[in-house]
Parts: C-alpha cells; sequence; structure tokens
C-alpha cells in the first residue's frame, strides 16, 4: 500500500528526519533519504516507510507500507493520522517564525532550518515511558535501554528475511517482572515505575486525551503517576503531545546549549534558561528543539 500527503508548508522532510539517522533499523531509521518505523495499525505491526516528493516550499511524501496485503482501506487513514503525527505535518511554523523575529539568535537558527518540523512518538504512552527511562542518564544510555527494551516486549514483524519490532503494548509492559525489566538495564526503580504506568494504562488510564488540556493540568495529574515528576511531564508533552510551548528549563542538556548560543557558554541556572525562553512565549517547546538541532548540526551564529 502506498500513500501521498501534503505536508503544511514549510516542511523540509530531510531536515526534520535528520534526527532519526542514528537510529535502529530495525525499530526507526532515517537513511539514503527514507525514513522507517514500525507501527501498530489493526493491532499488528507494520512497517512505513516515508520519502519526500516535493520540496520545501512544496512539500509532498510518498508513504510505503508493508506488508501490503494485511490492511484495507480503512487503515489508510490510520497511515495518514500516525504520519501526520510522526512529523507533525499540520504545524504551522510561520507564527513560530515571525515570533523568532524578536530573537537576533533565534531568527538565525529559524533562518538556517526553515521548515525543520519536530517528531512525536506514536503515542503519548511511548513518550512517558521514554521519558521514564531517560531520566537522570545520558541519552546514549537511555536510547540502548529503549533499544533493549523494544526488542524484548514488542511485537516482532518478519520481512524479506529480516525482523522489525514495535514499541511495546502497555499490556506487555505490565505483565513484565521486574526482572525482565532490568534485564533491559533499567534500574530496579525505573523498571518498578515502567510497570505501574503500564498497568494504570492497561487498566483505562487514557493518556491520550491528556493532549487537550493545558500544560498546567497535564503536568499536576502525570505528576501523581509514581516517578514522575515535572522534568518527566514536561519531556511528555514535547515529545508524545505536541504541546510546543513545554519547557525543560530544568534539563541539564539544554541548558548547556542555551548557554553555547546565549550566554557564551558560561554555565547558567534553570531560572536563566527560563528567562531566555520568555523571548520565545508560545513556542519555547519548538524553540528548544531548533537548538538541539542547531547544536547538533553545528550550526554557528
Amino acid at each position: 500500500m502506498q500513500l501521498i500527503l501534503d505536508p503544511l508548508p514549510p516542511f523540509d522532510f530531510n531536515l526534520s528526519a535528520q534526527i532519526f539517522s542514528n537510529g535502529d533499523g530495525r525499530i526507526q531509521r532515517y537513511e539514503d533519504g527514507v525514513f522507517s518505523e514500525i507501527v501498530r495499525l489493526g493491532g499488528a505491526p507494520a512497517l512505513i516507510r516515508v520519502s519526500s516528493q516535493g520540496t520545501v516550499a512544496h512539500p509532498r511524501l510518498l508513504v510505503m507500507v508493508e506488508p501490503e496485503d494485511a490492511f484495507t482501506d480503512y487503515d489508510k487513514s490510520i497511515v495518514e493520522a500516525v504520519v501526520a503525527r510522526l512529523f507533525n505535518l499540520n504545524l504551522d511554523l510561520l507564527p513560530f517564525y515571525e515570533a523568532a523575529k524578536s530573537d537576533r539568535i533565534m531568527l538565525q537558527i529559524t533562518r538556517q532550518l526553515w521548515g525543520l518540523h519536530s517528531p512525536s512518538t506514536a503515542t503519548v504512552f511511548e513518550a512517558l515511558v521514554d521519558s521514564i527511562i531517560e531520566q537522570q542518564i545520558s541519552l546514549k544510555a537511555a536510547w540502548s535501554m529503549q533499544r533493549r527494551l523494544i526488542e524484548a516486549f514488542g511485537d516482532a514483524l518478519n520481512l524479506a528475511g529480516r525482523t522489525y519490532f514495535a514499541f511495546p503494548v502497555p499490556e506487555k509492559l505490565a505483565a513484565a517482572t521486574i526482572e525482565q525489566l532490568r534485564a533491559c538495564g533499567l534500574s530496579g526503580r525505573k523498571a518498578k515505575y515502567v510497570q505501574c504506568v503500564a498497568k494504570l494504562v492497561q487498566d483505562g488510564l487514557d493518556l491520550e486525551s491528556f493532549q487537550s488540556w493545558s500544560e498546567e493540568k497535564i503536568i499536576e495529574e502525570l505528576s501523581r503517576i509514581r516517578g514522575v515528576g515535572v522534568w518527566t511531564a514536561e519531556m511528555t508533552m514535547i515529545r508524545g503531545m505536541q504541546k510546543y510551548d513545554a519547557f525543560p528549563g530544568d534539563d541539564i542538556g539544554l541548558r548547556r546549549i542555551i548557554a553555547h548560543y546565549y550566554y557564551e557558554g558560561k554555565k547558567i541556572t534553570g531560572d536563566e534558561a527560563r528567562r531566555t525562553a520568555s523571548f520565545w512565549s508560545g513556542w519555547r517547546g519548538l524553540a528548544s528543539f531548533y537548538l538541539v538541532m542547531a547544536e547538533q548540526l553545528k550550526i554557528v551564529i
């Protein structure tokens, strides 16, 4: 099955997919102009491949789905929704770019990253689990744990002699023992947190419904969950709820990047990071992503 999607311009697919260039090809990766990910469609894992057929000003995406014969016309709308969510295809960047004009540094960054969309996870549950795993450890270590968790508990899909894995459903993680979760590299405490979240969702907690709430209410409600604090809630909003103003000011990595571009590398506090982010009001989370990508791509101001 293949689909054609027309994102809201400007949209630079290559730039937006760059963040996945070091991913695991059996799970999620961008390579040679093609983004691939294993997602669940109609309750079963499927491989989607996305490539650009257009330009930044007139974007068009080609989406291929395997196995092709496993899905109906009804599933096409699901595929469209999943891809639109993964790349935030309906995000209008122009208001953000207009707001960035009041900040000399952010203005230069947006001009060099024109058309960059921030990615989202396929579900809020995935964003929350990832954020729990990433608490107080390096991203490299967290990515290793996430990969092992997906391999151990995600549904497998065999295509052309290769095995792919989808992110685990809550039921699989809820049924896992603490020992099994720790075997993926998680600490005992994080294993309990992940298991707790999975059981809550299995028992009816609708994390997807949180997206319609205010950021303050989301933080309040997520913080009721064992092991979830403000930082974890903010990261979940950014990567899983399209909350473009959510700002994790206490994130050490983000503070370092802000210091690099705004304070000549001087170490700054969370309050100083928040004061700087006040220039991006309404778009603080998206601006933070632009800063992260600017550093990753070694953009010089």
